[in-house]
């Protein structure tokens, strides 16, 4: 029988390996920005055309490469940061695989152009899948630049895989952002598409945070910071009022590296206990710095999951720092008998002394005499009360008139008024239709049996039909504010926004106007309230996170979809009788009553048959 396994050629086996690394342009931009940091770059631009698509670019002024150097790092398993098995269990550099500029050269056109700062000329090298089309020295300023044109240009099948330029953008943004947050030290543009979409000179922390989102973010963040032996915590987090209903702004930095850990976060979320209302997302912004030999990283290509030595400490050094720095800043309810009361007391006055006051006591005083005492007081006045006249209730009547006015009787008509506006044959007693089941359920009798209603349900499908008639046939009506309400969002969220605003304005909403980083709203829907604003928007905000559908009737769908989930009622919200019944009869003259708009069931009905069945009648 002849052998059957063979070797994959090189080509091939970058190709495959290319699917881990490299799953979307952002990967791309990941892995080039973090090389990029590695080389000790100050000064790093990222430009990006078609979501990715045709270019990413990504030039840096750092320590460049040689002429063998610049063509050994396209080869597999290459890499200058680490030299033994030993060395990954002492990391300080964002990669360490050798595998990032093998996998992007398999499956794109790559340009790159390094030059060190000793050497006179620099290297220019083209490549187009693994294949090396010229090498030839250039001359070109310090730094390196990679030019990654035509992704996929050889695998149709993941180009085709890839979602709109508008989701693929907003990857590429995240990826962006983690970079330069943990790195606030480095100056950081990005342009897309010829315009500067992000400007973040060389900062601290803070600046760096409110630079990336927008200016009024500042005023949400509260300071965190501890140090012990097992880590250095420093990072802000937001306060409760300021909760979002998305995981947006949620970053943890390990050694200036982006993670995600879900036990860490359960951590932040323990500290917030009791402070934020059901389904809200704090905002926090958390580096973590421990010694590199007790973290593993080299568990997943993304390098995002990581794993500790000591994940139960960690856990509770990060609560208790967190609530810490919330009941420093005042943010926690100071009715707590267990806290410590030095947690309330404002930094300036934390080493001030106590004044005591001083106290004047009158030994003279009796309240018993019946003459009282002139008091002295420091001003040297005194003061006597007079005496009560009188020593029985009569005296208060002496001097009185004793002339006694007579009043003529009044007459009263005694006819009584035995008119009703309804015959008492007309009069029924009314019969009570409808019934709610632990402020969740409504009950209503039918000819054969009873109908149980979802009231959250009932009520999504009836507001999904109307937003969408407002948007696709009638003209949305509006309810017009006193006062203008200004809302603020990040950048992201602002363009979503833009792009958003002719269907907004379909349901019913008044744009004053649109800022960098805020808007103003002067009309809301009818059936919408000032308070609710902010949540349907943050919530239609969070379900247009995957991006806007093209068709107008899909952007519209989703649009209906999002404002139904948030104006519903919830479950534990009470109905009078005559929402109740008005619930009912608006559901049932719906057009599709039985499904809600996410395509689950809004009542079941149980016959008479079934109820004697249970009872076996």
């Amino acid at each position: 029988m002849s052998s059957i396994i063979q070797l994959l050629p090189d080509h091939v086996a970058n190709q495959i390996a290319a699917g881990e690394v490299v799953q979307r342009p952002a990967s791309v931009v990941k892995e080039l920005l973090e090389n990029a940091v590695d080389a000790g770059a100050t000064d790093i631009k990222l430009i990006i055309k078609d979501a990715g698509k045709s270019l990413v670019q990504v030039i840096d002024n750092g320590k460049g490469m040689s002429i063998t150097d610049s063509r050994l790092c396209f080869e597999r398993h290459a890499t200058s940061k680490i030299r033994q098995a030993e060395d990954l269990f002492s990391l300080h550099t964002k990669g360490f695989r050798g595998e990032a500029l093998a996998s992007i050269a398999a499956i794109a056109h790559v340009e790159m152009k390094t030059k060190q700062d000793q050497d006179e000329l620099g290297t220019h090298i083209i490549i187009e899948g693994s294949k090396f089309i010229s090498q030839e020295p250039s001359v070109l300023p310090n730094g390196t630049s990679f030019a990654i044109k035509n992704l996929f240009f050889n695998i149709p099948a993941r180009r085709n895989f890839l979602k709109s330029e508008t989701v693929e953008f907003r990857h590429i943004v995240d990826e962006f952002q983690r970079v330069a947050l943990a790195h606030p030290t480095i100056y950081f543009t990005m342009y897309h598409n010829g315009s500067e979409m992000f400007n973040l000179p060389n900062s601290n922390i803070r600046q760096r945070i409110v630079n990336v989102f927008s200016g009024k973010t500042n005023e949400k963040l509260v300071p965190v910071q501890e140090e012990t032996e097992i880590v250095t915590i420093q990072g802000f987090v937001g306060k409760p009022e300021f909760a979002k209903k998305n995981r947006g702004e949620q970053f943890f930095f390990v050694n200036d590296r982006f993670i995600k850990s879900g036990y860490l976060h359960h951590a932040v979320m323990a500290a917030y206990e009791g402070l934020l209302p059901n389904g809200s997302q704090p905002t926090y912004f958390i580096y973590l710095n421990v010694p590199p030999n007790t973290i593993d990283i080299n568990i997943h290509p993304t390098k995002t999951e990581i794993k500790f030595d000591d994940e139960h400490a960690l856990y509770a050094i990060l609560r208790s720092t967190i609530k810490h720095s919330l009941g420093q800043f005042n943010v926690v309810p100071t009715l707590d008998f267990d806290r410590d009361p030095n947690l309330d007391t404002p930094y300036q006055y934390q080493n001030k002394k106590a004044d005591y006051p001083t106290i004047q006591v009158d030994s003279t005083y009796n309240p018993f005499a019946e003459e009282k005492p002139s008091k002295q007081f420091s001003g040297g006045t005194s003061y006597r009360k007079q005496e009560v006249i009188g020593s029985s209730w009569e005296s208060l009547y002496v001097g009185l008139k004793n002339d006694i006015a007579e009043v003529e009787p009044f007459a009263f008509e005694n006819e009584e008024v035995t008119a009703s506006l309804f015959d008492e044959k007309e009069e029924e007693q009314s019969v009570k239709r409808t019934y709610q089941i632990h402020k969740k359920y409504i009950v209503s009798p039918i000819k054969s049996g009873m109908v149980i209603i979802d009231q959250g349900r009932a009520h999504q499908r009836v507001l999904y039909e109307q937003f969408l008639t407002n948007m696709t046939v009638n003209q949305a009506s509006s309810q017009q504010l006193l006062f203008p309400l200004q809302l603020f969002f990040s950048n992201n969220e602002m363009k979503l926004l833009a792009e958003l605003q002719p269907s907004l304005i379909n349901t019913g909403f008044i744009f004053e106007s649109f800022g960098v980083d805020s808007i103003n709203v002067s009309g809301i829907p009818v059936n919408t309230t000032e308070s609710e604003v902010s949540i349907v928007l943050e919530q239609l905000l969070s379900d247009l996170q995957d991006g806007i559908p093209d068709s107008s009737f899909s952007q519209n769908d989703t649009i209906a979809k999002s404002m139904a989930k948030s104006l519903a009622v919830k479950t534990g919200t009470y109905l009078t009788e005559k929402e109740q019944e008005s619930l009912v009869n608006n559901l049932f003259a719906c057009k599709e009553p039985n499904v809600s708009p996410f395509h689950k069931p809004t009542f079941i009905t149980m016959r008479v048959e079934d109820i004697d069945k249970r009872f076996a009648l």
